[in-house]
């Protein structure tokens, strides 16, 4: 019997991408790369201590975090859906590790199974919303919804809504450097390269965005879609157990809320990064990138004293602007001008 492997090159060759996989990188992550520089260019004019080292050294570790966050978003909006859960895993993961490592009631004074159980709870929770989505067809927005108020439940009947201290361990480790640079800085960045070799660059990434490209093509093709569908939430919610965690080890006494402001964020980074919300489209590198935007761009917001509903502003104008410009398919709009135009002639 066929693999899907297999199966997928019997796809068109547009759908499960070019073998230049290096080449693709280009387009989005030229683009955004350009909008942060400007960014940075208009930060040393308008607020130069937005740029101090004091700035910066507290910046970095906030866009690793949003970057892991925004990889796992990236994810599920090239399977074609979008992940509303983000809160809830975020917030969840940080009390788990903070309460169990601090030996709660039925939890034992150690990190690591801790942390086993924060990214046991992601899984589970991505597993099942991608159940839902994948094999019992409910809409993404319906089904993560759902997900992130039970999480958020769980999250209550553990902490009782009162924050505990995370492990001295995880705040050591997220407040260490490496070369004058964050370790989270380095940690992100490896995950987004393992991330873009596997998608593009292995048979199974390869079936991945066909599925996202086009999951009626694929399903016909002979292809188990449910499966990639189902591992792209279960990828995506372990990557935001990470950012959850790790953003508890900033804050030190994280709040059962953290999650809240990452929900937005995660899906303008990956919109401004090129990915579809159509599904298909997808460009890592470029959400690592709009990670890093967004975040000075709230250093700017903050630095020059404006109301935070400025960057809010600037984060749904992005959702729109991705719209935009990778929703709509411009060949088509051409096409259409041209009949127009001949009609009139």
């Amino acid at each position: 019997m066929a693999s899907d492997t297999e199966r997928s090159t019997r796809m068109p060759a547009a759908a499960t991408g070019s073998p230049g996989w290096i080449a693709s990188l280009g387009g989005p992550t030229a683009g955004i790369a350009i909008a942060t520089l400007l960014l940075f260019a208009i930060c040393i004019v308008v607020a130069p201590q937005s740029l101090s080292s004091g700035a910066l050294s507290g910046t970095v570790p906030f866009a690793a975090i949003l970057a892991l966050v925004a990889l796992g978003q990236t994810l599920v909006i090239q399977q074609g859906g979008i992940d509303l859960s983000v809160p809830g895993v975020v917030s969840l993961s940080a009390v788990i590790v903070c309460y169990f490592a601090n030996g709660g009631p039925g939890g034992s004074p150690d990190l690591v199974p801790a942390l086993a159980l924060a990214f046991g709870a992601a899984a589970l929770a991505g597993l099942i919303s991608g159940i839902l989505v994948s094999r019992v067809s409910v809409a993404p927005i319906v089904a993560t919804i759902g997900m992130n108020a039970l999480l958020y439940g769980v999250n209550i009947s553990i902490s009782g809504g009162t924050p505990v201290a995370i492990p001295l361990e995880i705040s050591a480790f997220v407040n260490a450097k490496l070369f004058g640079l964050s370790l989270l800085a380095y940690l992100a960045l490896a995950v987004a390269v393992v991330l873009i070799f596997i998608i593009k660059a292995t048979s199974f990434g390869r079936v991945f965005e066909a599925v996202g490209a086009n999951e009626r093509a694929a399903r016909a093709a002979g292809i188990a879609t449910a499966r990639y569908k189902t591992a792209a939430y279960i990828g995506a919610a372990l990557l935001y157990a990470a950012g959850g965690i790790f953003l508890g080890g900033l804050m030190q006494l994280p709040s059962p809320q953290q999650g809240d402001n990452y929900l937005m964020p995660s899906i303008a980074a990956a919109v401004l990064g090129g990915t579809s919300l159509f599904g298909g489209r997808g460009n890592l590198a470029a959400t690592v990138i709009a990670a890093i935007f967004l975040t000075q761009l709230q250093q700017l917001v903050l630095t020059t004293g404006a109301s935070v509903g400025v960057q809010y502003l600037f984060q749904g104008a992005a959702i729109l602007i991705g719209l935009g410009v990778y929703g709509v398919k411009f060949k088509d709009l051409s096409r259409l001008f041209r009949v127009r135009n001949r009609s009139y002639c």
